[in-house]
C-alpha cells in the first residue's frame, strides 16, 4: 500500500500520463468477469491485454516503432473497463547466460524506457515477471501438457538448432549450447498470457506462432477440465514497422548484432544518432527510390524517416493507405536528393522523436526509489490477478491446500 500511495503522489514525474481510475477494476475472479454492461445493460466483453519485453539492455528504434508505440496507442485507446498489462519478462532472458548485477539494473532501465515512452502505471500494470512466481508455477502445469513435437516445430527451436549444428551431417552437430529453457521457451510465454487471461496480444510476425501456441494449451486445458478457464488469446493487429539493421539490411535490427553501428538505442546522445545514420548501408544508385528488393538500406530509412515523422506529427499517419504506396509517394517527393542529403533528413526526424524520450527517461531513472516503487505496485497489482487463476487452476490439481 506504501508503494501504491507513492505512486499516487509521484505519478507527476512523467509527463505522458492520464488521469484514470486506479486498479479497482482489475481483479478477475473468474472468465465470466471478462465481461462488462453498457449503459443500455448489455453485456459485451472487454478486453485483456498482454505483452512482455525482454530486460536485455536499452531499446533500439526498432523495438520503439515496431512495439512500444503501439503499446502505447492501445493504452490511449483501451475502454475504461479495458485491463493492460505490460510486462518485463526477465525469466526469458534466463535462456542466456546473464550477469545477475547487470540483469538487474537493466530491468529498471527497462521500466524507466517503458515509463519515458508513455506507458502510465495508472492505467496499466508494469511489472516485473520475475517477481510474481505463479509465472513458474503455470509454466510447469502447462510443460506437463505440452506436446514435445509442438515445441520441435516452433521456429524458434529450428532456427537455433540449425545455428547449433551448423554441419553438413547429423554427426557433427552440436547442440552442447541449447537447453531446455530455450525449448520450453514458448511455453513460459503461453504461461505469461493464460496467467492473465488475456483476450487480445499484439505480437509481430515472427511470434504469431507462439501465441497459436498459448491458444493451443487454453483449449486443451478447457477441454480436458470440461471448464473455460482460459479465454484464447486473439492476435491484436498493429501497424507494426520493421526497421532493419543499419549496417545489413537484410537483417532485423537487433540489440544482439555484434556491431552497435547497426541499431539506434533510444538512448543514444545526439552525435551518436547522426554518426549512425551518416554511415547506415544505402547503395551506388543516384537518388532516393522505394525498392525493398533492389535498394533494402534506402527502403529501410525511408521507412524510418516515414514512422518518424508520423509520430511528430509532420505528416499524418496514412494507416487507410498501403505502407508501400505511402513509402513510394514519400520517394518520389525526395527522389532528387542526393545520399548525404537524405541522411541529413533522416537525422532530422529521428532526433525529433527520440528527443523527449532520451530526456524523459534520464529524468525518471535518476530517481531509482520511484522506480522501485513502480515495479513494486505493479507487482502487487500482476501478483493479485495472478493468484485469483490459479487458485481456479489448482483446483484441477495436486497443489491445492490439502486442509480444504
Amino acid at each position: 500500500m506504501q508503494a501504491q500511495l507513492r505512486i499516487a503522489t509521484n505519478i507527476t514525474r512523467t509527463t505522458r500520463v492520464q488521469t484514470l481510475p486506479h486498479h479497482s477494476p482489475y481483479v478477475l475472479n473468474s472468465v465470466h468477469e471478462a465481461l462488462r454492461y453498457t449503459s443500455s445493460g448489455q453485456l459485451t466483453p472487454r478486453k485483456t491485454i498482454f505483452s512482455g519485453i525482454q530486460p536485455t539492455g536499452i531499446p533500439h528504434l526498432g523495438n520503439y516503432l515496431g512495439a512500444l508505440v503501439n503499446w502505447v496507442n492501445l493504452q490511449r485507446n483501451a475502454a475504461p473497463a479495458d485491463r493492460l498489462f505490460f510486462s518485463i519478462v526477465g525469466l526469458h532472458a534466463l535462456t542466456l547466460p546473464q550477469n545477475p548485477i547487470k540483469l538487474r539494473q537493466e530491468r529498471l532501465d527497462t521500466l524507466a524506457i517503458l515509463l519515458a515512452v508513455g506507458l502510465d502505471p495508472r492505467r496499466s500494470v508494469i511489472f516485473c515477471q520475475d517477481q510474481v512466481p505463479q509465472h513458474a508455477e503455470l509454466a510447469w502445469m502447462l510443460n506437463c501438457t505440452t506436446p514435445i513435437g509442438k515445441l520441435q516445430r516452433m521456429t524458434t527451436w529450428k532456427s537455433k538448432l540449425a545455428t547449433a549444428r551448423n554441419a553438413n551431417s547429423t554427426d557433427e552437430i552440436d547442440e552442447s549450447h541449447l537447453n531446455l529453457g530455450l525449448f520450453a521457451y514458448p511455453v513460459l510465454q503461453a504461461a505469461d498470457i493464460l496467467l492473465y487471461r488475456a483476450t487480445h496480444v499484439p505480437v509481430g510476425e515472427d511470434q504469431q506462432q507462439h501465441l497459436e501456441l498459448s491458444r493451443d494449451l487454453a483449449d486443451l486445458f478447457n477441454r480436458t477440465h470440461k471448464e473455460r478457464v482460459f479465454p484464447l488469446p486473439q492476435h491484436i493487429i498493429t501497424p507494426a514497422k520493421r526497421i532493419l539493421s543499419l549496417r545489413d539490411p537484410s537483417q532485423k535490427m537487433s540489440k544482439s548484432a555484434p556491431h552497435p553501428a547497426s541499431r539506434i538505442l533510444l538512448t543514444d546522445p545526439p552525435e551518436t544518432i547522426e554518426k549512425k545514420i551518416k554511415s547506415a548501408v544505402t547503395d551506388s544508385e543516384r537518388g532516393v527510390g522505394y525498392d525493398p528488393a533492389a535498394r533494402p538500406g534506402v527502403a529501410n530509412l525511408l521507412t524510418i524517416l516515414d514512422a518518424c515523422r508520423a509520430l511528430s506529427g509532420e505528416t499524418p499517419p496514412g494507416e487507410s493507405e498501403d505502407t508501400s504506396t505511402r513509402l513510394e509517394t514519400l520517394a518520389s517527393e525526395i527522389s532528387t536528393l542526393s545520399h548525404a542529403d537524405f541522411k541529413r533528413l533522416v537525422n532530422d526526424a529521428v532526433q525529433t522523436t527520440l528527443a523527449p524520450i532520451r530526456d524523459e527517461y534520464a529524468r525518471i531513472r535518476a530517481d531509482e526509489s520511484y522506480l522501485r516503487d513502480v515495479a513494486e505496485a505493479g507487482r502487487m497489482r500482476a501478483f493479485e490477478v495472478a493468484e485469483s487463476t490459479m487458485a481456479d487452476i489448482r483446483i484441477h490439481s495436486i497443489t491445492v491446500d490439502l486442509n480444504d
